[in-house]
């Protein structure tokens, strides 16, 4: 039996979100087309626009995917961390694990970023992605830094904007100096910086 459009929407977003991501990647948000996107996912441009606006919306549900895998993969690696270790150490281990990924990442989001910093409704809307992300972010490394009996000393969600700002800093220093580059002791530095014990 033939599956109903009801069904048959996830299907369709997923391979419509596989498609933009890979084409993405490889040739850049901008020189990127619709009809680029339904080809290589095997559809037809009325699959895409009964799915999505424009290829700006389709970007951010692949924000909203990537954001979601970032979390669950952080919040993984602070609970898996053994006794006694530093699961800011694991958080910072986990995400130079994804090196590829997060430098391909970097790349397709910077090149949104600018083009949504040049039309303000599409830079708001970005901006309420993005504020979902930190709340994520922040809600990882408050129960991380309790683990360790130790507490944000400015407001968690400011250290968790910090922390992205630093991530993505160092991942474009990364992509500049080359492999080589590793400045993963930064971090450690702007956690302790910013911590102090939790005092009864």
């Amino acid at each position: 039996m033939p599956k109903s459009p009801t069904k048959r929407r996830p299907l369709t977003q997923a391979a419509l979100v596989q498609s933009a991501w890979a084409l993405f990647t490889e040739r850049g948000f901008h020189t990127t087309s619709i009809s680029d996107i339904v080809e290589r996912a095997g559809l037809t441009r009325g699959a895409f626009y009964s799915n999505y606006r424009d290829k700006e919306e389709i970007f951010l549900a692949l924000y909203d995917v990537h954001a979601d895998r970032l979390l669950s993969d952080l919040r993984d690696a602070a609970v898996q961390a053994k006794p006694g270790d530093n699961p800011i150490d694991e958080i910072q281990n986990r995400l130079a694990g994804r090196t590829e990924e997060e430098r391909q990442w970097f790349l397709v989001s910077m090149e949104f970023t600018l083009h949504a910093a040049r039309h303000p409704e599409l830079a708001q809307q970005l901006a309420a992605h993005e504020n979902r992300l930190t709340q994520g972010l922040t809600e990882v490394l408050t129960e991380a830094l309790a683990r360790m009996d130790l507490r944000p000393t400015i407001p968690a969600d400011d250290l968790a904007r910090l922390l992205t700002a630093v991530f993505e800093g160092l991942t474009a220093l990364r992509l500049t100096h080359g492999a080589a580059y590793d400045a993963r002791d930064l971090t450690p530095h702007l956690i302790s910086a910013l911590t102090a014990p939790v005092t009864e």
